[in-house]
């Protein structure tokens, strides 16, 4: 296995640096590629965040899974890119520097746009290595998700893992084209995307469910033995498989109220939330429009008409 140009030996660790880019500047911009093998033959497994540059929480289960030190395998090998988007995270943007989102531009081209370009590397440089990738998200502004796994609708194996990981919400469906995890699976890859929290915040049971089911995962796959540490978790008996969602959008702009908790069942009719405007006019009611356990809801106190809200399973 050869990545970056270095031969990656059994019983090795190493921190390369994915060098394709540079600011206006010129300033380079690289991108650590941490790379842990055993001297045992076993699966490959790749923990991403930052896709976008201002989802932090996934950046922090990454870090955590690096400093714990349980990305050392006793089987196998372990690649962390715990910030895949620099440029984003230094402008606390979802975008590359080009306006582009990395995550729509997937499997790149040599010669196209910068974010393109970058998609392209890590396409031809890592994946082709990898058997597993989990990727960590979290949701986009001020809609915060509640920890959900997202998997390809069909593939049995893939499921079996994501029940392994041990979230409550698994969501079915084969996501949108030019995403990483499309681009990865078309070649084979068994991808996994986590969602949980919101941007530029950190939610301590977000990390803590990201990092648990990274580590369970790891367990199923005997890339280590983790048996002390699973002992300590609490994980959900059973998990909710998604096939379809639903969100509800404002019918009014103004301030925005949610009553609702994120993870909760509710039946069609039940008031959710309420807008009104700030000079006491009128306050309207936010129902629910089936009934359906609440997997995100919109943070933010100032909404738009046509805004989503809530997001509800079916």
């Amino acid at each position: 296995m050869q990545i970056l140009n270095t031969e990656i030996k059994p019983g090795k660790e190493y921190v390369l640096n994915m060098d394709i880019a540079r600011l206006h500047t010129h300033t380079k911009i690289e991108v650590p590629v941490i790379i842990n093998k055993a001297k045992e033959d076993g699966p490959i497994i790749l923990f991403s965040a930052g896709i976008h540059g201002d989802e932090i929480n996934g950046i922090e289960i990454v870090r955590q899974i690096i400093t714990k030190k349980y990305n050392k395998p006793q089987r196998g090998c372990v690649i962390c890119l715990p910030l895949l988007n620099v440029f984003g995270f230094l402008n606390q943007s979802r975008e590359f520097p080009d306006g582009r989102d990395l995550n729509r531009v997937f499997p790149g081209s040599k010669s196209g746009s910068l974010a393109s370009r970058f998609a392209y590397f890590l396409m031809h440089e890592i994946v082709p290595f990898v058997d597993i990738c989990i990727d960590f998200h979290t949701g986009g502004a001020d809609r915060f998700n509640i920890t959900q796994l997202r998997i390809n609708e069909g593939d049995e194996e893939l499921l079996n893992l994501a029940k392994q990981f041990g979230t409550k919400f698994i969501k079915l469906g084969n996501g949108q084209d030019s995403t990483f995890r499309a681009a990865a699976s078309k070649i084979g890859k068994k991808v996994i995307l986590f969602e949980g929290g919101k941007s530029l915040y950190l939610s301590r049971s977000v990390t803590e469910s990201g990092l648990r089911g990274a580590v369970r995962i790891m367990h199923h796959l005997k890339i280590r033995d983790f048996s002390s540490e699973i002992e300590t978790y609490n994980i959900p008996d059973s998990s909710v498989i998604i096939k379809d969602s639903t969100w509800i959008r404002a019918k009014h702009s103004g301030i925005f109220r949610l009553y609702a908790s994120i993870g909760t069942y509710v039946k069609n009719g039940d008031v959710l939330g309420s807008i009104s405007d700030p000079f006491g006019s009128f306050e309207k009611p936010v129902k629910a429009i089936s009934d359906g356990y609440v997997i995100s809801s919109n943070h933010s106190p100032i909404v738009n008409q046509g805004d989503a809200l809530i997001h509800l399973t079916k």
